[in-house]
């Protein structure tokens, strides 16, 4: 079959190339991917900026979403069958959504939105688990409370918006001048033009912030959060407890909790709690996340759609920090 793939880590974004059909195991199922999309996450890889924690073997298939037709199950899987439409992302240990075929855990698929096509549903499992784990599962976030969500036209703070809207918090956010209203479109009440002001000056006591950008961001959150606050990275710095919840050996763990330190010391000092999501695969949240997209609460959101043949183009445009929503790449 055909698959995008590395063969070493470097700045060499991959080839295309044919690799054997995967074999599912007993609670696996076969899936042929009719589309998948490109993550951040995807480069990130690729250059081996998580060797550390992600011990992967090569070739390794890239691709951190997918969206497909089951083709066979496993003799354990008794919640798909062939024919079904799934979605999901894929297990950080197994990933390979840019492939014609991918042999998938049953516990991390789900059903895919009636009412999306594959292009769609393949935008969604990163950024919605992503935005579920850090507004529901850790934020526990409230109906009336504030969040602020950086860089709102990106694949995460897109979807973050709507998720966020739908709980019923008050939701601000940051972009270039040419989103501004592209963004109150998703449902934003505040948005701030990055290139106009500074957001620290302009928010106060804001109960969560979403922070996907870098180590000044950030900082700058803090100023924003009132006493009793989270702050939650998805961008880092780690924590020890992620280490923990990763099994990574202790030397890691004390590495990762020096690396936080600077931001828990001075988020204590004001009242407020640190936390770093790494997003994990689950089938279960996508099924909720399934409801709200059938509903109408969560809308996927397409920058440009590449073919198969162009996935490193699409990594490559992806990587320059411009896209308005997801970029999907067509496999069939």
């Amino acid at each position: 079959m055909k698959a995008f793939l590395i063969d070493r880590y470097g700045k060499n974004p991959g080839r295309l190339g044919e690799v054997p059909e995967p074999e599912p195991g007993i609670n696996d199922v076969l899936v042929k991917v009719h589309a998948s999309s490109v993550n951040l996450l995807d480069s990130k890889i690729s250059k081996g900026e998580f060797k550390l924690i992600l011990p992967y073997t090569f070739p390794l298939i890239m691709g951190n979403d997918l969206a497909g037709v089951v083709v066979r199950v496993g003799s354990g899987v008794r919640t798909f069958k062939p024919g079904d439409e799934v979605y999901a992302r894929p297990p950080q240990a197994r990933i390979g959504g840019f492939a014609e075929l991918i042999a998938i855990e049953e516990s991390a698929l789900a059903l895919k939105p009636k009412n999306t096509s594959m292009e769609q549903a393949a935008a969604l499992p990163l950024v919605a688990l992503t935005a579920w784990q850090v507004l529901v599962e850790t934020a526990r976030l409230k109906k009336g409370q504030k969040v602020f969500i950086h860089a709102g036209s990106g694949g995460v703070g897109s979807i973050a918006i709507q998720l966020a809207k739908h709980l019923g918090a008050f939701v601000a956010t940051t972009t270039s001048t040419r989103n501004v209203e592209w963004v109150k479109a998703l449902g934003a009440d505040v948005v701030i033009d990055y290139t106009q002001q500074n957001v620290e000056t302009v928010l106060r006591d804001y109960d969560v912030v979403l922070n996907s950008l870098g180590a000044a961001e950030l900082e700058k959150s803090l100023r924003i959060l009132k006493p009793g606050g989270q702050l939650i990275s998805i961008s880092g710095p780690p924590t020890a407890e992620f280490a923990r919840e990763q099994k990574l050996f202790w030397g890691l763990g004390w590495i990762m909790r020096l690396l936080s330190s600077g931001i828990r010391r001075k988020a204590r000092k004001q009242g407020i709690d640190y936390a770093f999501v790494f997003m994990r695969a689950s089938g279960a949240q996508l099924q909720k996340i399934t409801a709200l997209v059938e509903s109408g609460a969560i809308t996927p959101v397409i920058d440009r759609t590449f073919p198969f043949e162009s996935t490193a183009e699409a990594l490559s445009y992806v990587e320059r920090g411009r896209a308005k929503g997801k970029v999907v790449i067509k496999i069939l």
